[in-house]
């Protein structure tokens, strides 16, 4: 049975994982690394499901505990796989214990208050994993790549100065560090793909009919200003890794590579808090045993 040991999953996790933003560079992580060999891809679906089973075990305890929620937030440029990752990360999940939100363009309500607005009101509920697909970094990446989108939410001329990107990564810093204070335990995972495999996957859509769907032409118009999103991804991760709110860059041209850096993430995360069901107090155990006699005195 092919099984990833536990100091493998930490050592691939860690290769992924950023805390600290000082001397970021994008260029220094690749997105064909596949653990160096330490992974075979023959092996990789029996690990994904022992790693799903894993996870499922423990977002039930989560989910049994109610005092710790998880916020799983998902990015990267199109194609790069956040979708299927999703899916198959969560494939054995309770679907009760679980919340995907997918963050498109703001319409008129959401651009009628802060951009945090709709972000809070998303926030998964104690012992629940949200998952954000896309999520707050739009309004850093997006935004800053297209001025009109910026333009849209009117603000005051006023505090749009030198300094606002500044600014609004404090901001999202600063989000995140009450959130974490809150008992939400946050992961940010940027699916790294290259721009060479990013024409692969969309010429692959455009060869099999089934997948036509997936394409469009604004996926091809934003392929124009791949350098301009890898500066602002750049930046927006120097900004907010943190220790409470990391950023894990994933190998993603890998799909395999991708899923299983991912769910082994999860598992690590849950695993530090030490989950247990709540404990009973001895009027539940009473009851509990009171329902076993009447249970097994039933003819």
């Amino acid at each position: 049975m092919a099984e990833l040991k536990r100091k493998q999953a930490v050592t691939i996790v860690d290769a992924c994982r950023i805390t600290d933003g000082d001397g970021f560079k994008l260029k220094h992580y690749d997105a064909d690394e596949a653990a160096s060999g330490m992974i075979h891809p023959a092996d990789a679906p029996e690990l994904l499901a022992n790693g799903v089973a894993r996870l499922s075990d423990l977002q039930e305890k989560l989910y049994a505990q109610g005092r710790w929620s998880v916020l799983c937030v998902f990015q990267a440029m199109d194609a790069a796989g956040k979708d299927g990752t999703i899916k198959h990360v969560m494939s054995g999940v309770n679907p009760q214990g679980v919340q995907v939100t997918s963050f498109k363009a703001p319409g008129s309500e959401e651009l009628s208050h802060d951009f945090l607005w709709r972000i809070t009101r998303a926030l998964p509920q104690r012992g629940r994993i949200g998952i954000f697909n896309r999520s707050h970094y739009e309004e850093v990446l997006v935004a800053r790549v297209h001025p009109t989108v910026l333009e849209n939410q009117r603000l005051p001329s006023e505090v749009i100065g030198r300094k606002f990107w500044q600014h609004r990564l404090t901001d999202i810093a600063h989000f995140e560090r009450y959130l974490a204070n809150q008992g939400i335990v946050i992961l940010k995972f940027f699916l790294n793909i290259s721009r060479d495999e990013q024409k692969r996957r969309f010429l692959a859509r455009l060869d099999e009919p089934d997948k036509h769907w997936k394409f469009s032409a604004s996926d091809l118009q934003e392929r124009k200003y791949w350098d301009d999103y890898q500066h602002a991804y750049e930046a927006a991760i120097a900004a907010t890794a943190a220790p409470y709110a990391p950023w894990f860059v994933v190998p993603a041209n890998q799909k395999w590579f991708a899923r299983l850096v991912v769910v082994e993430a999860l598992i690590l995360a849950l695993e530090r808090l030490d989950l247990k069901p709540p404990p009973l107090s001895p009027e539940q155990e009473a009851a509990l045993a009171e329902a076993r006699v009447a249970l097994e005195g039933e003819p």
